[in-house]
């Protein structure tokens, strides 16, 4: 296990009872605010590299690239870290660059060099290319999977499953399950393998934002794996893939009322690529009665406000009430 790592997040996030909906579905449900983790970097990203980030700094690396979809979060916390120790940044953003605004935006604006590439293109291909261009150009450039979701950039969960466990302690309650978005394992992993090292009953869930269960248990499998070779029993790992719904970063019209509603009676905004999915797929499991035998449920919100594009504020818009003006 690495032992260094930046300290550049608001930690320890907050966790507290979601009142009305606890009432509602009479159940326990908690919250942790990773959200909180600070306004540039903020979400479940920068705990992961603060890792990454560090073992770049211990390695000599001058020059950091890394890739996502064009909205991606983990792009946007990458550049803000980059800017902050003066790491060359270069992102590989898939899409179509229809509009500059939310994180592409913010990328630019902390300096990142941004390479827009199609959305059919392979991101892997592309940030090979680049690394051999910038290995000629003199640099030593250091590549970061999508999401920081490898055995490195995984400690930072490791360390949230350890902060939970105190936060516990200190709420006087032991949650039953921990459920979190899945939308590129490295997330899962951490708090999967930090339930097991602590060898907890708690139930780690899963809710995918974008591939199947059977990819997402592969990835994280191999990540844990990376971390820690000694592991071969994977059969708590434990991934829904019912609720992506149109795929990612897409949102249907009952996912939309759903956050409204959530907005509503929580105060809580949930993104539509990431957390909105994954507590959607909650509360649907707990109305199914897949919870029955839970009381304290735990959900992480890992950020991404940026996922509001243009395109899903207007439809947003449609369904909220008309603004009144006085003049």
């Amino acid at each position: 296990m690495l032992q260094n790592k930046l300290n550049v997040a608001n930690l320890n996030t907050p966790i507290h009872k979601l009142e009305q909906l606890s009432q509602a579905l009479g159940k326990s449900i908690y919250i942790k605010r990773d959200d909180y983790t600070g306004t540039e970097i903020s979400g479940n990203k920068v705990r992961k590299l603060e890792y990454t980030i560090q073992y770049v700094l211990d390695n000599g690396y001058d020059t950091v690239i890394t890739t996502g979809a064009i909205t991606s979060n983990h792009a946007r916390a990458t550049a803000a870290l980059c800017a902050q120790y003066n790491i060359e940044c270069h992102l590989v953003l898939r899409g179509e660059l229809e509009a500059y605004e939310g994180n592409l935006f913010l990328g630019a604006m902390l300096g990142a060099h941004l390479h827009v590439i199609e959305p059919e293109a392979s991101r892997e291909k592309a940030m090979e290319a680049l690394y051999k261009t910038l290995e000629s150009q003199g640099k030593t450039p250091f590549s970061i999977p999508v999401g920081a979701s490898d055995w490195i950039g995984t400690h930072g969960y490791v360390h949230a499953f350890e902060e939970i466990l105190k936060q516990e302690e200190e709420l006087n309650i032991a949650f039953d399950s921990i459920n979190v978005a899945v939308g590129s394992g490295g997330t899962y992993a951490g708090l999967w393998y930090g339930n097991e090292q602590h060898q907890t009953t708690k139930q780690i869930t899963g809710y995918a934002v974008d591939q199947s269960t059977d990819a997402f248990h592969k990835k994280v499998t191999e990540i844990i794996q990376q971390l820690d070779d000694s592991i071969s029993d994977f059969d708590t790992v434990h991934i829904n893939d019912a609720y992506i719904g149109l795929g990612y970063g897409q949102a249907t019209d009952e996912e939309l009322q759903f956050y409204i509603d959530i907005a509503q009676l929580e105060g809580i905004i949930l993104d539509p690529t990431y957390t909105g999915k994954a507590f959607k797929g909650l509360v649907e499991e707990i109305k199914a009665g897949r919870y029955d035998n839970q009381e304290y449920i735990l959900f992480i919100h890992t950020g991404g406000l940026q996922g509001y594009t243009e395109e899903t504020r207007r439809r947003l818009q449609r369904m909220l009430p008309e603004i009144s003006e006085t003049k």
